[in-house]
This record gives structure tokens, sequence and C-alpha cells, in this order.
């Protein structure tokens, strides 16, 4: 399936109704047709894993065709520069958080990148770290306690950022970290403990939150 073809495809499933419900969930209405994340999951399916496509898709600046670009880039082609390049485009928290769950958490640099990001100023681009310690927190099967624990200092230190886009995402960080194992779930409650002290109305959200979750009967239970 070739570039042209898929931008083709995208017109052809433009609905501009959509766009607007998008807009009204604060997702960036520019340069967005309003095709749904099951047809974008069909395109790529179709057209497959390629570097020079996923290029081509980002480079359009069309809303679907970047989120197209991080599910049929291959992650083994991925290079810190192109990673520190796209999120630079972040204009969208939906992009951000397709781009990091379908691709960025794949890459041999996703635990670098997720300390790097979350340290940022930029709003998507501080997202970005953030949702890579969450999605990595549920993908990287692999990775010791030891990765995720040193991403706790940081959930603390940036839960004082009130941007919406940032404590959303640095509230799931904590959550899917806690859920991980019985460990990492006694570390991060002792982590919203903290958060909850701190003054600012922010972080005592992301606290609350949290703990409500995460020292829940449920994901206790699961847990053990």
């Amino acid at each position: 399936m070739q570039y042209d073809e898929i931008l083709r495809r995208l017109q052809s499933l433009a609905d501009p109704k959509a766009v607007e419900g998008m807009a009204r969930f604060g997702i960036n209405p520019k340069n967005t047709y309003g095709v749904s994340i099951p047809n974008l999951r069909a395109i790529a399916k179709e057209a497959g894993r390629n570097h020079l496509l996923a290029e081509q898709l980002w480079s359009s600046g069309i809303h679907e065709a970047r989120i197209l670009a991080g599910m049929v880039e291959n992650p083994e082609k991925v290079t810190e520069r192109q990673m520190d390049s796209w999120i630079k485009d972040f204009d969208s928290w939906d992009v951000c958080d397709q781009v990091c769950s379908n691709l960025f958490d794949k890459t041999p640099f996703a635990h670098q990148k997720a300390l790097e990001w979350s340290k940022r100023s930029e709003e998507f681009v501080k997202r970005a770290g953030f949702v890579l310690m969450a999605t990595l927190a549920v993908h990287d099967k692999k990775a010791k306690d030891e990765e995720f624990l040193k991403f706790l200092p940081l959930i603390k230190r940036e839960s004082t950022d009130d941007r919406n886009y940032v404590k959303k995402a640095v509230n799931w960080a904590l959550r899917q970290i806690g859920k991980r194992n019985i460990k990492l779930n006694e570390a991060a409650v002792e982590t919203a403990k903290d958060i909850q002290g701190l003054d600012s109305k922010g972080a005592r959200w992301i606290a609350s939150d949290a703990l409500r979750e995460l020292t829940s009967d449920a994901v206790r239970r699961k847990l053990r």
C-alpha cells in the first residue's frame, strides 16, 4: 500500500462531525479528517511495516497520517534522532499516546527517553515521557523492577505540574507501575502518599486518584 493510496483512503473516510466531537475531547482539529482508530488499524494492517512509508506519513502533517506512521513504522529501524524529531511535532494528546504505545515503547531507547522527556518543559514532550512509563509498565514484560522504581522520583517531582495533559499522564504512569506487581504496588502507594502532602491541587488529585485504584480490593487480589 503506497503513500498516495493511503491519503486517498483517509480522505474518503473523512467525517467532519467526528472532528467536531474530537475537538470536544481536547484533540487538535487542525489537519484532522476524523478517521476512527479501528479504521486506521485496518489500513495499517494492510500496509504492513514500512520505514519509508512511516516517514512520508509523518511528514504529511495530517493528524491521522501521523497516528498511522506510528502503526506502520518498524521499531527496529527507529533512531533516537527520529524520536526526538517526531516529538517536536506532537500537538495533540492522542497522537502522543498512540505513537508512544504503538511504537516508541517498543524501541531500545524507550526507558531512556521516558527519563529524558519527563524532565522537559514542553507539555506534550513531558506527557510523552510519562506515557512511555505507563505503557512500558504494561508492555515491557522483561524489564526489572528497578527500571520502574527509578521512575517514581520523577513522578513525584513532576506531580506539581498542573497542566491537564501532564498531570493525567503522571497519574497514568503511577497507576500502571503500581499495578505491575506487589513490590511496585507498595512503592507506588508510598510515592502517592508522599505526593498527597505536596502543596498543589494537581498533585493531590494525582495522589488520591492513584491511591483509590492501587489500594482497591480488585487490584490487590489480582496482584496476589
